[in-house]
């Protein structure tokens, strides 16, 4: 033990020498003390010059350092594989009775040595010991992961897993082994017999499809011990068969992707069901079909491009744009072009002139409260908030430079630092007016001289949005992207990013409810919404309520809950089918309404494959010092942990400070000194 102070040592002698005065002047030098006993007299200095200069130290803040030996008993973590396969084998019946029965005995005999604590998984890892097998994937990897992340810095003696050793989500729990300092022991569960099996592995398609496009689906067949048998692959929405292929197993371990077109002919989340024609020798038939959902969009954003004249800006601009499907380009020059501009989502404008030709678009955008985006070296009289006004006749080349300030919208680190590689564009040598409602992506970089003058800019006017690129060569740009990483990635990114935000149509309704339109069924079915008044303003007094219904019509009814300016719900977990719902909310004396449509998607990963996988389960142990065993041995088990040398109490030792005023054997020494004194000088008459 070791006293530690932060004052110097000086201030410790000078504690003493003030008990010491303290206690002279009270007992030495008072003459009323002379016919007292000297025997008294030095009793009650003492203890007054103990307890004075007491308290003087513990005002200097004193800290006790002492080394403190702590010891912890080993934490056995249990872990019990809740997924449905262990439950789809022979042994089903073997596993809900005798096992479960015995489990109990087996983790109680654990705990007259060890800390046991239980958790089951499939997905996810949690506390409890309710197994009901009905989990729909299995990550083990991830059990060992959330192990390391919940017992760090503890006495982890060892982990049992009771697993049929099936995974099928995240990584190969081998892998994670060479992390673990603690043994891994197994309980296998479920049947290693391989059976005959025909069964559809995995279906590979799109998350979203255009109405009248068509869209390629992939569906991986594999087969077991069924060689020389032939099947039927059929793909068919509403029990209407839409595509068939017939199919030979030509191998006792086979596998084989066949690819189908189909063809998106109807708005909205749409459901297909891949299946695999029965056959008799077939031993799981549950795993020979499987559905998936696709979004099908009834249209694209359409863009215009309106040019002057040919320029390679616009075969590079409308490349770009194409890279992307959510958007459908047409360009047209404007001499020639008599459409109403009202179907575009976004206009270019390419190195249009001043004049009346330019003025009837302008004019009929503005009408429309459409967005557009000028290319060309001045936008006077195209855009209100930004003009050019020319000093001569002459031009500079002015490579772009990224605003940090801007925040309209990201862009990728790498672009913002390669937006200096683009090569240099033609620009006006002018002044340049830019409002404050407009905001400069890049700026134009004269030489060596970094300008304010934009080269890509935005802003919006009167809730319109509006672009201008003020330069000419914008197709230098692609061509340097491909010349420096052979791609158009960074190019692309910058005209799309750009196409996003001006073509985003702002969402002006006063009430708004959001949610996924396909969720996996062990996936919660949440909800936000917001509520606004006529200023536009979020609010949250109003309910808002949902009713959402099944496909047999059974209605669930539902509050949402009032966060600070929005709404939210969580409205649980829902078995696989399509779900309509709609919310309502009362404002004043208008009542708002949305509707929509939510999809759960099955999880299928648990039916493809019901063979146990031991071999993992061996390695797992092997690879951690550990045991496998089977589920009739956990006597065996519990023996072999109770007396194993590998699980051991750890003592650990480490320094302590304490300070001196949080001892209470301090406080108490201190009260029954100066008790003590206060007694004998009462007894003795001297107060």
């Amino acid at each position: 033990m070791q006293l530690i102070s932060n004052y110097p040592w000086y201030f410790t002698l000078l504690c003493i020498v003030t008990g010491f005065l303290f206690s002279a002047f009270l007992y030495a030098r008072d003459k009323k003390n002379a016919d007292r006993s000297g025997v008294l007299l030095s009793v009650l200095f003492a203890l007054r010059f103990i307890s004075v200069t007491l308290i003087c130290l513990l005002l200097l803040d004193f800290l006790m350092k002492q080394l403190v030996n702590e010891t912890e008993k080993p934490v056995i973590v249990f872990v019990q594989d809740n997924s449905s396969s262990v439950v789809n084998a022979k042994d089903s019946d073997e596993i809900r009775k005798n096992y479960l029965q015995a489990l109990p005995g087996f983790i109680n005999r654990l705990k007259e040595k060890y800390e046991v604590n239980t958790y089951v998984f499939d997905n996810t890892l949690r506390a409890g010991d309710t197994y009901n097998f009905n989990g729909k994937e299995t990550d083990i990897a991830g059990v060992f992961s959330d192990i390391e992340n919940n017992y760090a810095n503890r006495n982890v003696g060892a982990v049992i897993l009771a697993s049929d050793g099936i995974y099928n989500k995240g990584l190969n729990p081998l892998y994670t082994t060479t992390k673990f300092n603690y043994p891994v022991y197994t309980i296998a569960l479920g049947d290693t017999t391989p059976l005959k099996d025909v069964w559809i592995q995995n279906l590979r398609h799109n998350q979203v499809a255009y109405l009248g496009n068509s869209f390629p689906l992939e569906v991986v067949v594999n087969a077991t011990d069924l060689q020389g048998k032939d099947v039927t692959v059929t793909v068919s929405q509403n029990g209407q068969v839409k595509k068939a292929q017939p199919l030979h197993i030509g191998g006792a371990n086979f596998s084989q992707t066949l690819s189908f077109i189909l063809e998106a002919d109807k708005p909205g989340v749409q459901k297909y069901t891949v299946t695999i024609s029965a056959i008799a020798d077939d031993k799981n038939k549950q795993n020979n079909a499987q559905s998936f959902v696709i979004d099908v969009i009834d249209n694209r954003e359409k863009i215009l491009i309106l040019a002057n004249a040919p320029h390679p800006d616009i075969a590079a601009i409308e490349q770009s744009i194409s890279s992307n499907q959510s958007y459908e380009t047409e360009i047209a020059m404007a001499d020639n072009f008599q459409k109403p501009l009202k179907p575009y989502s976004l206009v270019i404008l390419h190195q249009l002139p001043a004049g009346a030709a330019s003025q009837r678009f302008l004019t009929e955008l503005k009408n429309n409260n459409q967005p557009y985006w000028v290319i060309g070296v001045s936008p006077n009289d195209f855009i209100r908030g930004l003009q050019v006004r020319m000093m001569s006749s002459k031009w500079n080349d002015a490579e772009a430079v990224y605003k940090k300030e801007f925040a309209l919208f990201t862009v990728s680190d790498e672009l913002k630092k390669y937006m200096k590689d683009f090569p240099a564009v033609k620009c006006i040598l002018g002044n340049y007016e830019v409002s404050n409602s407009f905001s400069t992506l890049a700026a134009q970089r004269i030489g060596v001289v970094n300008t304010e003058n934009p080269i890509l800019v935005f802003g919006e006017d009167n809730g319109v949005k509006k672009g201008a690129f003020l330069g000419d060569g914008l197709w230098r740009w692609r061509l340097r992207d491909y010349a420096d990483h052979q791609n158009h990635n960074l190019f692309n990114e910058l005209i799309t990013k750009t196409i996003q935000y001006l073509a985003v149509k702002a969402d002006k309704s006063f009430f708004r409810v959001y949610t996924k339109k396909i969720i996996n069924e062990n996936e919660p079915l949440d909800f936000t919404a917001e509520v606004y008044n006529q200023s536009y303003e979020q609010i949250t007094d109003p309910d808002v309520n949902l009713v959402l219904k099944d496909s047999a019509g059974k209605s669930y009814n539902y509050t949402f809950s009032k966060k600070q300016t929005s709404y939210i719900l969580n409205a649980g977990m829902f078995p696989p089918g399509e779900y309509s719902y709609k919310a309502q909310t009362k404002t004043g004396d208008k009542v708002f309404e949305k509707s929509g449509v939510v999809v759960i998607r099955e999880i299928v990963a648990e039916k493809l494959n019901t063979v146990a996988d031991h071999n993992l389960l061996y390695q797992l142990s092997k690879q951690s010092g550990g045991k496998m065993v089977y589920k009739q041995e956990l006597d065996k088990l519990a023996a072999d942990m109770l007396n194993s040398d590998l699980i051991k109490t750890i003592t650990y030792s480490h320094k302590k400070m304490t300070d001196l005023l949080n001892l209470k054997w301090i406080c108490l020494l201190l009260i029954a000194l100066l008790s003590i004194e206060w007694f004998l000088r009462k007894y003795n008459g001297t107060i």
